[in-house]
């Protein structure tokens, strides 16, 4: 199936024979649906936390940041924003001149309110000579929309979201890189005053991230008196999956060379697991709100931090019990029940292990990466959802599933997924340390049969495209999980350019004691 050429080529990516093969077959085969238990939901699944038990939680993750442990902000921040401007591509397209649909009536009625309007107005008139309002007075809509997307632009339907002017300060903007910078100051800083920050970009824009957050920190560090560590880092050629033709054989280039396509956001475990911090947030590069917003935000990621602190500190005792000739059967049913009710895993047949039996499965069980998720109420924004499925080893735990992970053909899994109460809005912190103080080698705990499947095209040619395990899906299907309730108002992503023209980002702002750009 392969010619020398091919082999060389594998050997550059890092990719050996044997997981092309294997890829191949994935996609010839598929992935099986996981089997699940039921949705996750509070009381089964999901901690609902009453405002006492969140402030105490936040107390304990105050002391934990001042005990002089590593605390990281890990952000994927590659993709293109090119899906936001889907429909002003679309209008530029069309044949004709003036807006038609709903949203490109919405798009140009709100056109003042975007951080971007000021940046955008100065290129309209660099270009064409003309202002915005002056353009659109003549019906010439479309050269505003290619001063925003095109290169000759400010060139934003080629940029990533993380660059792009979100919100409107007075005298300033702020990118989504900003906004997170200053997130980390307010929850994710440690006794040394410093907040580590890490993003994954694309190589393309790596200089252009590095750039701005130099320029940026400047303002930040002296708002917040801290100091910024920010480091970047792309996704991992080797972490590419090759593509198929309709046949199952490996789809070629125009030159020969066989096609191989970024393996998806669950590529970044391996970024993720070279990162040193003994707690990590996790969260996209879209869901970011303006300053006088931040307080839900803050509030609710120090809860979740609280929470993984608590259950790690209990998880850590118990490890070092059944390391110990200390641990009686009592004792070993209370470690059973917090691993049953706490981390909601459940085995079958637990109660007719002997003693050795349990103790050694219950030390495999918690010895691994943890990881504390909010969920928020379900109300109909695309996302995965937070579930209770089976595993390989038979046992049930928590699990974050998107719809192709779920077999939406059969009436009981679709009514399942269809009457969630909650989904997943990317809200994640993690526990990637062990009892020992050593690192998780997290890639051994991701589901290899938790990826899909999709069509796509190449020079008009269709193919098929192979995705790995999801980051927070089957990439962290073996971690420990517990699911939180959080409210709506911590999730604000920016899906749409249109999106930010709601509440919570597209109404002008001022940081407090905040003059210059921050």
């Amino acid at each position: 199936m392969f010619e020398n050429k091919d082999l060389v080529q594998f050997n550059v990516k890092g990719i050996s024979v044997a997981q092309v093969e294997a890829q191949l077959e994935l996609l010839s085969k598929g992935f099986p649906y996981l089997e699940l238990e039921a949705a996750a939901s509070v009381g089964n699944g999901i901690m609902a936390v009453d405002e006492n038990q969140r402030d105490g939680y936040i107390k304990t993750w105050d002391a934990y940041c001042s005990s002089g442990h590593r605390i990281l902000k890990f952000v994927p921040a590659s993709g293109a924003a090119s899906r936001m401007f889907k429909d002003l591509f679309t209008f530029l397209d069309a044949p004709y001149e003036t807006p038609e649909t709903p949203f490109e009536k919405t798009f140009f009625e709100g056109l003042e309110k975007f951080a971007f309007y000021d940046e955008l107005d100065a290129s309209c008139k660099e270009n064409d000579g003309k202002s915005i309002s002056e353009l659109i007075a003549e019906g010439d809509y479309k050269s505003v929309v290619k001063n925003l997307l095109e290169e000759k632009g400010l060139n934003y339907g080629a940029l990533p979201k993380g660059l792009l002017s979100f919100h409107k300060y007075n005298g300033f903007v702020r990118t989504p890189l900003e906004e997170h910078m200053a997130e980390g100051a307010m929850y994710a800083l440690g006794a040394d005053g410093v907040a580590h920050l890490h993003f994954t970009v694309s190589p393309e824009h790596r200089d252009l991230f590095r750039a701005l957050a130099e320029k940026s920190s400047k303002g930040l560090s002296k708002r917040f008196g801290i100091v910024y560590d920010i480091t970047f880092s792309e996704q991992k050629k080797s972490t590419d999956t090759v593509a198929s033709d309709m046949d199952g054989k490996p789809f070629r280039n125009e030159d020969g060379s066989i096609l191989f396509r970024p393996g998806g956001h669950g590529a970044l475990i391996e970024n993720l697991n070279e990162l040193d911090a003994d707690v990590v947030f996790v969260k996209n590069i879209d869901n970011v709100v303006p300053d006088n917003l931040k307080s839900d935000t803050v509030t609710y990621k120090k809860l979740l931090a609280g929470i993984l602190v608590s259950v790690q500190n209990r998880i850590f005792d118990y490890l070092r019990l059944l390391d110990s000739d200390k641990c009686t059967p009592d004792k070993l049913r209370v470690i059973s029940d917090f691993v049953r009710n706490t981390l909601c895993c459940r085995k079958p047949g637990l109660d007719e292990m002997s003693a050795d039996e349990l103790a050694t499965w219950l030390h495999s069980r918690l010895n691994r990466p943890l990881r504390v998720c909010g969920m928020v109420r379900n109300v109909g924004e695309p996302g995965g959802g937070p579930f209770l499925a089976y595993n390989s080893d038979g046992t049930i735990s928590l699990q974050i599933l998107e719809s192709s992970q779920i077999n939406l053909a059969d009436p009981v899994k679709k009514e399942m997924f269809t009457k969630g109460t909650h989904f997943n809005p990317v809200d994640l912190v993690c526990g990637l340390k062990g009892y020992k103080g050593d690192r998780f080698n997290l890639p051994d705990y991701v589901d290899k049969n938790t990826g899909f499947v999709s069509q796509k095209s190449s020079g008009g040619r269709k193919l098929k495209a192979l995705e790995l395990p999801g980051l927070w899906n089957g990439a962290m299907s073996d971690w420990n999980t517990i699911f939180v309730e959080v409210p709506l108002t911590t999730f604000n992503p920016v899906k749409t350019v249109n999106d930010l023209l709601r509440p919570q980002h597209g109404l002008k702002h001022r940081p407090s004691g905040c003059t210059n750009r921050a």
